[in-house]
C-alpha cells in the first residue's frame, strides 16, 4: 500500500524544520547586491560560509533559486517566487514585533488608499475599527493605484480600499483577491460666479476651453477625465495647477483657479457652503468602482476585522 501524498502543512512543516529567518534575509541580501561577495561584505559573512548558506537554503526549497554566471548571480523564475515570500514573512514578522511591542498591545492593520477614497471614505471606517473590541491600530499609506497595488504584493500593506486597474501591473508577482465594495461619484465644480455655473447642461467640448485644476498625471480621476474628452472629440487641458490632493483641489477652484473634479464627499461640503458650485456636465463623469483588495491566501485576523467594519458601515 503506497504511502499518502504529503498535504501542504506536511511541506510547510519539514520546510520550516529546515529554514531560519536568517536564511530569508540572505535571499533578500544575494538579490540587491546580484554576487556573493557583495551579499558577503554586506553581512559580514565570508563569501564560503554564505555560498554554503544559499547552498542549504536551495537544498531546502529542493530547486535552484539562483543563476551562476560571470556577472555574478541571478534569480531564477522560481527563486523569484521566493524571494517574494522572503520579503512578505519578514515584513510579517516587524508586524508581529510591532503589535507586541505596543503600550496596549492591538491588531495592527496596514491599509492603503488611494487619497480621495482616503479623504472622501475612510473616516468613519477608521473610526469603527479603532474604537473597536479589541481595538485595531491603523497604519494608513495613502498613495497612487499602482504603488499601493506594489506595497500589497510586497507585504508592505495587508488591504487596500481601492480602484483598481483594468489590468494589473505585470510585475506584482502575488495572486490578490477582489471583494467588490462601492461605486465613487465624482463631481466637476466651478467657483459660484463662473458662467457655466448658470448652465442646465454643460458639454465636454465647452470645458476643454476652460482653465482647469487637475489631478495628478498618474491619478486614476485624471485618466477618467482624459477619457471623457477624448470621447467628446475634445483635447483635454493643460493645468494651471495639479494636485494629488481633492481637498485642495476643490479649495484651488473656491479660490478662482479654474474648473475641477472631485470625489463627491469631497465636493460636497463646499457645494452646500456656496463655495463651489456643481457643474451639470453631460455625458456625467462615470463612477469608479472601489474594492476590499488583499493578498489571496490564508485568513488574516486584521483583514477579517477591516472587512467586518466595512460590512458595518455599509
Amino acid at each position: 500500500m503506497s504511502a499518502p501524498a504529503p498535504t501542504p502543512a506536511d511541506a510547510a512543516a519539514r520546510l520550516a524544520a529546515r529554514l531560519r529567518f536568517r536564511h530569508l534575509q540572505l535571499l533578500l541580501a544575494l538579490e540587491r547586491e546580484g554576487s556573493l561577495r557583495g551579499a558577503a561584505q554586506g553581512l559580514n559573512l565570508t563569501q564560503p560560509a554564505l555560498s554554503k548558506a544559499l547552498a542549504e537554503i536551495e537544498a531546502a526549497f529542493g530547486v535552484p533559486l539562483f543563476e551562476r554566471n560571470a556577472r555574478g548571480l541571478k534569480p531564477t523564475q522560481r527563486g523569484r517566487i521566493a524571494l517574494q515570500g522572503a520579503a512578505l514573512l519578514l515584513a510579517q514578522l516587524g508586524q508581529l514585533q510591532q503589535e507586541l511591542t505596543t503600550a496596549a498591545p492591538a491588531l495592527l492593520l496596514r491599509l492603503g488608499a488611494p487619497p480621495f477614497v482616503a479623504h472622501g471614505y475612510l473616516p468613519p471606517l477608521l473610526a469603527r475599527l479603532t474604537t473597536a473590541t479589541p481595538p485595531v491600530q491603523v497604519s494608513l499609506l495613502e498613495e497612487r493605484v499602482p504603488m499601493l497595488l506594489r506595497a500589497l504584493a510586497a507585504g508592505e500593506v495587508d488591504a487596500l480600499v481601492s480602484t483598481h486597474p483594468a489590468h494589473l501591473p505585470e510585475d506584482l508577482g502575488a495572486e490578490l483577491d477582489f471583494e467588490p465594495l462601492f461605486d465613487a461619484d465624482f463631481e466637476v465644480i466651478a467657483p459660484p460666479a463662473h458662467a457655466l455655473a448658470r448652465s442646465r447642461r454643460v458639454a465636454w467640448k465647452q470645458l476643454a476651453r476652460e482653465r482647469w485644476v487637475l489631478p495628478g498625471s498618474n491619478s486614476m480621476l485624471r485618466r477618467v477625465l482624459e477619457e471623457c474628452f477624448r470621447r467628446a472629440g475634445a483635447v483635454a487641458p493643460m493645468p494651471v495647477v495639479e494636485s494629488t490632493s481633492p481637498v485642495t483641489n476643490v479649495e484651488l477652484v473656491a479660490q478662482g483657479l479654474g474648473l475641477g473634479a472631485a470625489p463627491a464627499p469631497a465636493a460636497q461640503p463646499a457645494v452646500a457652503q456656496g463655495r463651489v458650485a456643481r457643474l451639470r456636465v453631460a455625458p456625467a463623469v462615470p463612477p469608479a468602482p472601489v474594492a476590499l483588495i488583499t493578498r489571496a491566501g490564508p485568513r488574516n485576523a486584521r483583514v477579517d476585522a477591516l472587512r467586518a467594519a466595512l460590512r458595518r458601515s455599509a
